[in-house]
């Protein structure tokens, strides 16, 4: 990730996060409430330690179903404390008893299950609240005005280095398999290569915007959105007043998740995001050979509700986030690693 542009600077403050998985907690948020009744267990757990496949794999064996009746809203990142749904399709069928599997799995715990007419995919989720502790910070006077200085004005909404797996293998192994080099039947490793070479493109786009401070700045063609709407225009022409919008959090900019159709950018902007995602072909290639659809991110990301309290371990900070973003992008522009704290095996979300 150190390839990419902070948005406000390398910051200068080092410290720690996850020195245990206690120091990063993840409540999923959802948005909607169930049913009660219908053909899916709903089942709330509380994982420490583990994987959320892992899990569904686990949970599955336990209900007599196959894995691919299991699912969830978000993928949790394994090193960590997390809650969240899975749902278990049983259709005509009690509700299973799984106090052996809490007794099996130690990190695993049962918080609530109910029932619902639909199962959950990933775009049932809404965002994820997070309360991470950072430690052993060497200038938390810093840390402390960096603090102010995201909550006001946000931070790269970058794809988190989980994208891209251990050392960028998800981008290399994406690189090879665009250039004919093997292929990939895998369902999930093919999920993981496209999302990890779309996701590096818009990382190289957005991060060229800060270089040339042009993440509130409009050019000529960009594809805005409206705060609250998923709908995107074309900036076709450049107002004082769209300026301001932009400039006060009401428009934001986006940036690229390449498609086998064309950008919806035109003029300046349009040429501007070429120039960067054609020096991948072999990405672009791949995108577009498994016809990938383009969609639209914000470039940047306001975390919402923050707060944080200092103490003689660190700092303690929370937050919530909108599905598809990364607490571990808001978490670079604070502090430095000290060390690798194992953040490379799952992504915190999953679009």
């Amino acid at each position: 990730m150190d390839c990419f542009k902070w948005l406000h600077e390398q910051p200068t403050c080092h410290g720690n996060i996850k020195a245990n998985p206690q120091d990063f907690i993840v409540n999923e948020q959802l948005g909607f409430t169930f049913t009660g009744t219908g053909e899916h267990l709903m089942v709330k757990i509380r994982k420490t330690g583990e994987n959320t496949k892992y899990v569904v794999n686990e949970l599955a064996k336990a209900c007599g179903v196959k894995s691919r009746d299991v699912s969830w809203a978000g993928l949790k990142d394994r090193h960590a404390v997390t809650d969240q749904w899975i749902s278990v399709h049983l259709p005509g069928k009690a509700d299973p008893d799984l106090t052996q599997f809490e007794a099996e799995h130690p990190g695993i715990e049962i918080l609530e299950t109910t029932r619902n007419d639909k199962k959950l995919r990933p775009g049932d989720l809404q965002g994820n609240w997070f309360q991470l502790r950072l430690t052993d910070l060497d200038q938390p006077q810093a840390l402390a005005e960096r603090l102010e200085l995201v909550k006001q004005q946000g931070v790269a909404n970058y794809f988190g280095q989980q994208r891209f797996g251990y050392g960028g293998n998800n981008v290399i192994k994406a690189r090879a398999w665009g250039n004919n080099e093997f292929r990939v039947r895998d369902k999930s490793k093919r999920s993981f290569y496209l999302s990890a070479a779309r996701s590096w493109m818009f990382n190289q786009v957005l991060s060229a915007r800060i270089e040339q401070n042009l993440t509130r700045e409009i050019m000529l063609g960009d594809c805005l959105q409206a705060a609250g709407d998923d709908r995107t225009f074309i900036a076709e022409t450049i107002t004082p007043e769209l300026q301001q919008q932009v400039m006060q959090g009401e428009v934001a900019i986006t940036g690229p998740l390449l498609g086998d159709n064309a950008l919806p950018t035109t003029a300046d902007a349009q040429a501007f995001e070429l120039a960067i995602v054609e020096q991948e072909p072999a990405l672009v290639a791949l995108v577009r050979d498994n016809r990938m659809r383009h969609d639209r991110r914000s470039l940047l990301l306001l975390p919402q509700d923050m707060q944080w309290q200092f103490d003689d371990n660190g700092v303690i900070l929370s937050f919530a986030l909108p599905a598809g973003s990364f607490a571990t992008s808001v978490v670079r522009e604070l502090i430095m690693p000290l060390e690798s704290e194992g953040m490379n095996d799952e992504n915190t979300d999953q679009q």
